[in-house]
């Protein structure tokens, strides 16, 4: 007999992230079984970027790695709130960008968004607390949300007309919504993505400022999830810019992940009111210790340089753009082949389309067929039931793939 797993764990194993379930589904081994053509398969599946890193970072990763010394260092502990340094720099990289005005002694930094948010539920939630997100959103919370608080109670602010296939329409009325649901909930935490997760669409600076006035004062935090704060496609709200010293109820969380495709290169920071930052600095004792010191080193240099020389800015245009041009490829492309409902990316990587069936079975019966994989939407939110995700970002250095998969999948659907 073998001893048991706890609870958590056992249920938890029993509904695993349906993201990445899908993306098992991308594994060679799994599309070889398929009777697929590895070499021919296309996805749509991956929520991440595919441009490369600025060369004057990898080359500060060179400089680190090449000098004894300075690579022993790198081995070392950093502090748990991150080198004040990289904070110091961290600083000057939202000044130079979004002319966000922020103090070193309102960041921490950390594994990842990922981490990141985990501690930050430990830290300003409790088991009896309620959380709301907007329908659809990212589902990695939810998951996260179980095993911080258990059995959390969620509230969802509809924010996709399934009817219409629009986002937040009739502004006025899911602001009065919002402010209804507020009332009976009382939600601890209000967690946003912009430009969001799985929509890409750019919350407007009305909406956000709605929220700050109903909880001003109030047990509640604004938490926003800005991991695709430089892939921005139209003008930037006044909240980009907004500062933890001018809102202590507003939370930022960011990333390494999808500026600089630093993925795997596991680092992030969250912005907010000293007193948070104290208490994050305090659960990620228990968590993680410390930071990755490499890492803070050569994002530390790296920003120094890049924000000097103007290079950061340049930097980031090049590669907003080029994510512009995927975005407006793949809506015309779905236009023409697939002729579905979608939504106009104002960001990040994806757009969602209306596919009138469910997502799950429209997704494998596509697959078998096409070789080309979408993301099913159903984990996203209830709203999402009839719906997919598509990413242009893994292609984006490589758009006539995005061509080919979506003249593939039109002519499928032709037949039907």
């Amino acid at each position: 007999m073998k001893a048991k797993l706890s609870d958590l764990i056992q249920e938890q194993i029993k509904s695993p992230s349906p993201i990445r379930q899908i993306m098992k589904m991308a594994d060679k081994q799994n599309i070889i079984n398929m009777g697929l053509d590895p070499d021919e398969f296309i996805s749509f599946g991956g929520g991440w970027v595919n441009h490369p890193a600025p060369e004057a970072y990898r080359e500060a990763y060179m400089e680190i790695c090449k000098n004894q010394e300075v690579f022993h260092k790198s081995g070392g502990y950093s502090t748990t709130l991150g080198e004040l340094e990289c904070r110091r720099q961290i600083c000057e990289f939202e000044k130079e960008l979004f002319n966000v005005n922020v103090s070193e002694e309102n960041i921490i930094i950390g594994l990842g968004g990922t981490q990141l948010m985990h501690d930050l539920f430990r830290t300003i939630s409790d088991p009896q607390d309620s959380i709301m997100f907007l329908d659809p959103t990212y589902p990695n919370y939810m998951g996260q949300l179980k095993f911080v608080l258990k059995n959390p109670k969620i509230v969802y602010l509809k924010s996709l007309d399934e009817k219409n296939w629009s986002y937040l329409p009739d502004l006025q009325e899911r602001i009065e919504e919002f402010k209804d649901l507020y009332e009976s909930n009382k939600p601890k935490v209000i967690l946003i993505v912009s430009p969001d997760n799985p929509t890409s669409q750019i919350i407007p600076q009305e909406f956000i400022e709605s929220i700050m006035d109903v909880i001003k004062g109030k047990n509640s935090f604004l938490v926003i999830d800005f991991a695709y704060k430089t892939q921005y496609f139209k003008e930037l709200p006044k909240y980009f810019s907004w500062s933890p010293k001018d809102n202590p109820q507003l939370i930022a969380l960011h990333s390494n992940s999808k500026w600089c495709r630093g993925l795997g290169r596991r680092l992030g920071w969250i912005e907010a009111d000293k007193y948070i930052i104290d208490g994050l600095e305090r659960a990620q004792q228990c968590s993680i210790l410390c930071p990755d010191t490499l890492h803070q080193m050569a994002l530390s240099k790296y920003i120094e340089t890049a924000v000097k020389d103007h290079s950061l800015k340049d930097y980031i245009e090049e590669n907003r753009k080029k994510y512009e041009k995927a975005a407006e490829i793949t809506i015309k492309a779905i236009e023409k082949c697939m002729k579905m409902k979608y939504l106009k990316p104002q960001g990040g990587l994806y757009t969602v389309v209306d596919v009138k069936k469910d997502s799950d079975e429209f997704i494998t019966e596509v697959l078998k067929k096409t070789g080309v994989l979408f993301i099913p939407g159903k984990g996203f939110g209830p709203s999402m039931k009839n719906g997919i995700r598509i990413s242009y970002g893994p292609l984006v250095e490589n758009t006539d793939k995005i061509i080919e998969a979506m003249e593939r999948v039109g002519n499928y659907l032709e037949k039907q």
